[in-house]
Formats: structure tokens, sequence, C-alpha cells
């Protein structure tokens, strides 16, 4: 079963507590996951829509924060729009893998960072605030570990972080056609934000508070108003900064424990075209395109498809390329072996903020 299929998820199998199906608490981490109240009192508000009360909405965030179901509940902002953020790898000698691996998950700026199946054996997302920090922190990763690093910055989103619709059925399906068309043209520069918006941002990176006025405290820790909370981040919300605002799960703890990072080699005239099309199918979490890191890399269209057997992201994957005729070009199909770290972005740090 993919992760957007028609089946309600099964969370109590999946080993995720108190949230059976139909229940308040299920429709709290399925439904909020966007649209999340920007009030005063929003988990109160959040509580009574799904009938229940705050303390026990509260209380079923913070077990799933402890368990690692939720990773946060917060903003997750436009990849391009800030700062500076690419998708890499390298190489790691398999008696080095995990020393490696530690000395990238040590960098603050790298919120994602994987084992897959491939001679490229290390992948993971840096985010920064600005190219040039970015190229400081891959220029350091490869002095330290001596492998050279391959970089793959974005140039155009089709299908990124939409969160995952534990329901299943035809809405999730009109939401994701109306989320692919169109696709967003490569951003030239990333926006600059002025000192109160990067406090805010800082103080936000972590995710709300799990406590009645999340947005006060956030308020004070960044040393602004509430009001004045709520006013930039509806502006985010509205330019495109923050792309979604709410409860942020993580795919393994919620039972879907394969994934792959599926990639072709599509002529540059076709890119696009196929991408929206790829898109568009609901087992498909993640798309877009990257740039090329000719010789070692020729890939340019990617997309990760999640489930709960590496049978099942295999049939799935080779049914979507069987319809769209993708394996008529290049291609490879990496599975994730081991999550190194998982995190939100990180892209100013205490120095920059």
């Amino acid at each position: 079963m993919s992760c957007h299929g028609a089946r309600i998820v099964d969370l109590a199998a999946a080993g995720v507590p108190g949230a059976a199906a139909g229940s308040g608490t299920f429709r709290l981490l399925n439904e909020y996951q966007r649209a999340f109240p920007l009030v005063s009192r929003p988990f109160a508000a959040i509580a009574a829509e799904c009938g229940l009360g705050e303390d026990e909405a509260l209380d079923a965030l913070r077990a799933w924060q402890a368990s690692g179901v939720v990773s946060r509940v917060g903003a997750v902002f436009a990849p391009r729009r800030i700062g500076a953020s690419a998708l890499a790898a390298l190489a790691a000698p398999a008696e080095r893998l995990e020393e490696i691996a530690a000395r990238v998950s040590g960098v603050a700026e790298v919120n994602h960072n994987y084992q897959r199946e491939h001679a490229y054996n290390l992948w993971f997302v840096v985010t920064a605030a600005s190219p040039g920090r970015l190229r400081e922190i891959v220029a350091g990763i490869e002095h330290d570990t001596g492998c050279p690093v391959i970089v793959l910055p974005l140039e155009e989103e089709f299908h990124i972080d939409l969160g995952f619709d534990l329901a299943g059925g035809g809405a999730a399906r009109a939401a994701r056609q109306e989320s692919v068309a169109p696709a967003q043209p490569p951003a030239e520069e990333a926006c600059a934000l002025p000192g109160l918006e990067r406090a805010l941002m800082r103080a936000l990176q972590e995710g709300l508070p799990l406590e009645s006025r999340p947005f006060d405290a956030l308020g004070r820790k960044a040393g602004i108003s509430e009001g004045m909370v709520f006013e930039l981040i509806e502006r985010w919300l509205a330019d495109g900064i923050v792309k979604r605002f709410g409860i942020v799960v993580r795919h393994h703890e919620l039972g879907f424990r394969a994934n792959a990072m599926c990639v072709w080699d599509v002529p540059d005239e076709e890119v696009s075209r196929l991408g929206r099309l790829l898109a568009a199918e609901p087992a498909v979490t993640l798309c877009y395109r990257r740039r090329r890191a000719l010789p070692g890399w020729r890939y340019n269209l990617f997309c990760m498809i999640h489930g709960r057997s590496r049978e099942a992201v295999s049939a799935t994957r080779d049914d979507i390329a069987g319809r769209l005729g993708l394996d008529r070009w290049a291609h490879e199909v990496l599975f994730s072996c081991r999550r190194f770290k998982q995190q939100g972005a990180c892209y100013l740090t205490d120095a920059d903020a």
C-alpha cells in the first residue's frame, strides 16, 4: 500500500499510540498537517474541532513527538525562497560509513542524512543562510572526510512536502492535482529577510512550543509581539516563503518503512512535462528536477515513493514508470538503508540570527 493509497492508514498497527482510525486524535494527526489555525490558542481550537479537550490534544502531540511520530509542529519553508539549499551525496568507503555519516550529521544545517543503495551511498540535504555558507559546509565535509561531494541544486519543483494523507480518498488526489499545476520556475535569487523576520525564523525552526499559547511564547523568544508573529507568518504563507504550516510527521514511524529515490535522465525539453505527470501520481510524495553533476551523476528528474515494504514500493514505481514511459531513458532506484538524521531545515544558526 502506498502512502497516498485509498485505504485509511492503520496507525494502531504502525505502533502510533492513541490514534485509532476515525478518532479525534486521528483527525488531529491527519487534518492539521496543514491549515493550522493562526490564533492565540490554536490547540484549543483544533481540539474543539476534533472533539477533544485542549490538554488531551497537547498530551497526544507531546507523546507523538517523544516517540518520533511527529517531528515538530510549525513551518515548512519553501526551498530556494530563502537562503540556499541543495541535495548532496558522496561515496563513503564501507568501513568508514558511520564515521563519515556522523561528521555530516554533525552539521547543524544538514537536516536529512540517509544511506542509500548506490555507489554514492550517503545522501544529505544542506540548507544554509547563503550560497557562500552552503559552499563552506560542503568544502568542510570534503576536507574532513576526503570524499568528493556532488551538489544537486533544485531547478524546478513539481511536488514538495505537502504532508502524508492518512485517510486516502478522492480529496487527496484532487489536492495533489491542484498542487502540481503549474510547476514553479527556477527562482533567480532567494529573498533576504530583515532582522525581525530572521529572529522569528530562527525561533520557529525548532517548531512551536507545545503549550496553550505557543505563538506568544514564540514571540517572546524572538523579541516581538504575538500580533507581529501572526502578521509575519501570514505574510510568509501568502508570499510562498512558508509552504505549509502544521504538524510535520515522520513516515518511518507511521509504518512506511520502505522508501526509494527514483531518478531518470530525461531530455531537458521533456523534463517539465513529465515532472508534472509524475508529481500527479498519488504514490509520489516528492517530485522535482535537479541539476546534473556530470560526469558522475547524469540524472535530472527525481521522485520519492514511500511504502510499507520494498516490494510495494518497487511495484508502484514500475507501474508508474510503465504508464508514463519513463524507463525508455536511463534510470536508477536508490532504496534507503539507514536514516542517520531527519529534522526540520535549519537555515539560520545562532551566529546567523
